[in-house]
């Protein structure tokens, strides 16, 4: 597990954490959001729907027929989740995105409540972004991770204007970032297993198994080390893998892998 080595990174840590926790009680909104990939047009390992003992027998050649990248915007509070499959993800891909999807998630807020204010949110950080004097209400906070397109002046000033605080990960804390885990369970239940031979199709199959989530998503609620050692007891719930996210119920991955046909894991030529 990582750990913090300065004062800046120790105070993002606890901002997110924080934000974690204690933001629905202010009356904000709190999201992730990453990209994953690329992916490539390759057979994927995984278990499959074969008979017991006879598993899918996939090429030892495939082409390489371009590669997938997956945009996504995660509510650990209620579990939903937003996907686009792209080529690339450049600032002029990512950042129209964001602000559509960003636009309509603060569309469907309730009025603005509670005793949230922006300083709450930035007073303990020693480097914080500049921001303008004058600022709406606080709504939403966006955790994502420190990349420098994610730092841009018109991205950055287009959150501010529209009342949403970013939360940068630290360097090396992408495990603070819960949609790390969303991803994971999406790939496994899109790709594992499959030989996409297009970069659409790889793109198409993520934002079908995402819609199907949707339809019965799991909330995910943080449980960090610092949390943990708190309780000074057991963890509660289940963890996810790519942060440290868990759930209160298990995962329908977690159920399929006790299923005995869901366990031809090997690749055969």
């Amino acid at each position: 597990m990582w750990r913090c080595k300065t004062r800046t990174q120790r105070q993002k840590k606890n901002l997110i954490e924080r934000a974690y926790q204690d933001a629905q009680s202010q009356g904000l909104d709190v999201w992730c959001t990453d990209q994953a990939g690329p992916y490539q047009t390759k057979p994927y390992p995984g278990p499959s729907w074969a008979p017991s003992g006879h598993p899918e027998s996939y090429p030892h050649v495939y082409q390489r027929n371009g590669t997938a990248k997956i945009l996504t915007l995660f509510h650990p509070a209620s579990g939903q989740v937003r996907v686009k499959g792209v080529n690339t993800c450049p600032n002029a891909v990512l950042h129209p995105w964001l602000k559509q999807e960003l636009t309509g998630i603060l569309a469907a807020l309730p009025a603005a409540s509670g005793n949230a204010d922006w300083e709450s949110w930035y007073e303990n950080v020693s480097v914080s972004p500049t921001r303008p004097q004058a600022l709406p209400r606080l709504r939403l906070l966006l955790v994502l991770d420190n990349l420098t397109g994610h730092k841009s002046v018109d991205f950055v000033l287009w959150c501010f204007a529209h009342g949403i605080a970013l939360l940068y990960t630290p360097l090396g804390g992408s495990w603070l970032n819960m949609a790390e885990s969303i991803q994971k369970i999406l790939k496994s239940r899109a790709l594992d297993g499959q030989h996409p031979h297009t970069a659409g199709e790889i793109m198409q199959w993520f934002e079908d198994v995402a819609h199907h989530w949707n339809q019965d998503p799991t909330p995910f609620v943080w449980k960090g080390r610092r949390w943990q050692r708190r309780k000074r007891r057991a963890p509660e719930g289940h963890s996810l893998a790519g942060s440290a996210a868990a759930t209160r119920c298990r995962t329908q991955a977690w159920t399929a892998k006790k299923q005995k046909w869901q366990k031809q894991w090997q690749m055969t030529h």
